[in-house]
């Protein structure tokens, strides 16, 4: 089950939510570093996460799946957030250069519903970014953060999927080494442990990020296809 943006707010509101988005933003920065100009959509909880571009975008959306409530940027900025089923986006095809998804595939009702949507209404040389639970990490099991909520994805389970909704991985990350619990002195060393984690056991992020573009070329048969042969019956006078 997805949790719902209240209680995700309120997650990144205490000390481990703050320390989880400041090691987060700096992977996602890495990749995605100017966005100037560009039409950028954020789906599930991002808000935390937009911050980053959103000041040099040309446009810049927050938006939740309806089944987990609306979500709102935080004080002092302008509200541009809204709520939609998640396989019926309102926005025209082609409108987004870049879709940032973070605690939004993991709690879909149907992913690649979810994820067919995203391909209509991103450019055909967008970029999607996806941040999702790591099956490995003891992130994907503990309820009292949004990581341990709905369906977590092993790197290939997520090359597998991203594939049959034809989007084809370009740039793979990890990060959230930092065990997932509150203790302040974990917290204090959480630069540590990302910089050990990345380094020493990769497969145990507690999240991993990928990137993904369109494969437009996987829709297209590689061959011509022959009409099927049809037998019709007559009768003979």
């Amino acid at each position: 089950m997805a949790m719902d943006v209240a209680t995700a707010a309120d997650f990144y509101a205490t000390r481990q939510g703050k320390a989880t988005a400041r090691l987060l933003r700096e992977r996602l920065f890495a990749l995605w570093p100017d966005l100037s100009g560009q039409e950028l959509l954020g789906l599930g909880y991002a808000a935390p996460y937009l911050r980053l571009w959103r000041e040099g975008t040309r446009r810049c959306i927050a938006l939740s799946p309806a089944q987990a409530g609306a979500a709102r940027w935080p004080a002092g900025l302008a509200n541009l957030s809204c709520t939609a089923e998640e396989d019926a986006l309102p926005f025209r095809d082609l409108s987004f250069d870049r879709i940032l998804v973070v605690h939004g595939l993991e709690g879909a009702e149907n992913a690649r519903r979810l994820l067919r949507e995203l391909w209509r209404v991103l450019k055909d040389d967008g970029r999607l970014l996806l941040v999702v639970p790591n099956r490995s990490s003891p992130w994907a099991y503990v309820e009292a953060t949004p990581f341990g909520h709905g369906q977590p994805y092993s790197p290939r389970q997520l090359g597998v999927l991203l594939a049959a909704s034809l989007f084809r991985i370009e740039r793979r990350d990890t990060a959230l080494y930092l065990p997932p619990f509150r203790q302040r002195l974990l917290l204090r060393s959480a630069a540590l442990w990302e910089q050990s984690g990345r380094r020493l056991a990769p497969q145990f992020a507690g999240v991993t990020i990928s990137e993904a573009v369109k494969d437009c070329f996987a829709a297209v048969p590689t061959r011509e296809i022959s009409p099927r042969r049809r037998l019709v019956l007559s009768e003979t006078v």
